[in-house]
């Protein structure tokens, strides 16, 4: 036997990886699986249909139930509670269990509690005693009940006029920022006791000649839009009323920006995964694509998005 089991444990599994321990107190059935480095401590319950991935953690106190697939570099805290059936009554069991998937690198705070069925994408970061309702996209950070997302893992400082330390120069220009391609731009803005009016010239200032437009308005505050990248297409991205925060990720860096006037923009690149999110209840995003609307341009899975750039070799 390559793994530890704690004498006062009890594993019926004999599909446990090299390396696990399994400490006092714990309960694996027979039909778990268990990878290779992991940590099961005190008083832990491991159903049958539970897969467990390589170099995964599980904090005292939690029970996974049939149906939970915990991928590798999961780290779930202490008295986190799974789910598995929305809907329990005492001796009356569904024909199939919900499948709950947490995803590669993600963490479970403390006392989380998550809701059958759900996924919780790569590396997102659950607080604790949050009340996870619905999937929660990679990278997010959530807190509450309901959980609400808050922002997004490594994506540094916020940047817009918004952000006392990180303010954005009122001189219009354009500034290289961490994430490959993208651009925070400032254009003129003429106030006058008329009003007030920015401009900005496409192929000189904005880096193309637009196809399409379309605008993002009356979106809940609780609401996250995007989430995807596209094979070919740019987008220039202006909150031409209240404010919009968006991520931008290139699968190896991510960076937070706040578009809160209408004289400034956010260029896209292709190959650039975009998220919107926390829009003022009277937010409107404006945004410019560089091609016609094409189905088959999106990547709409960020693990996919990985891949594909792994392929050119960003």
């Amino acid at each position: 036997m390559n793994y530890f089991v704690h004498e006062r444990a009890l594993c019926e599994s004999a599909n446990i990886g090299e390396n696990t321990r399994i400490w006092a107190f714990a309960h694996v059935l027979p039909g778990a699986q268990i990878g290779a480095g992991c940590n099961i401590c005190d008083g832990v319950f491991i159903e049958d249909d539970v897969v467990v991935g390589d170099n995964v953690t599980v904090k005292c106190g939690v029970q996974l139930w049939n149906g939970v697939t915990l991928e590798s570099n999961v780290f779930v805290g202490p008295n986190a509670t799974f789910t598995n059936d929305i809907r329990p009554r005492s001796k009356v069991y569904p024909e199939a269990f919900l499948r709950t998937v947490i995803e590669q690198g993600a963490s479970i705070g403390a006392n989380a509690t998550i809701l059958p069925g759900v996924r919780i994408g790569r590396n997102a970061m659950i607080g604790a005693g949050a009340v996870v309702t619905r999937s929660v996209p990679p990278n997010a950070i959530v807190v509450g009940n309901p959980a609400k997302i808050i922002g997004y893992a490594d994506a540094g400082t916020g940047v817009g006029s918004s952000e006392k330390d990180a303010p954005v120069s009122a001189t219009p220009g354009i500034r290289t920022c961490s994430v490959r391609g993208v651009q925070l731009h400032t254009f003129n803005a003429i106030p006058d006791m008329r009003g007030s009016l920015s401009v900005g010239e496409f192929e000189r200032e904005i880096p193309f000649s637009p196809k399409r437009y379309f605008l993002v308005y009356d979106v809940p505050t609780a609401e996250t839009r995007g989430e995807h990248a596209h094979f070919n297409c740019h987008q220039f991205l202006i909150a031409v009323k209240g404010s919009v925060h968006v991520v931008a990720d290139d699968g190896s860096r991510r960076e937070e920006f706040v578009l809160d006037r209408p004289n400034l923009g956010l260029y896209l690149p292709s190959m650039t995964w975009g998220i919107q999110y926390k829009y003022s209840e009277d937010a409107v995003l404006l945004v410019f694509a560089s091609d016609f609307y094409d189905a088959d341009d999106y990547i709409r899975r960020y693990d996919a998005f990985l891949d594909e750039i792994r392929k050119v070799g960003g």
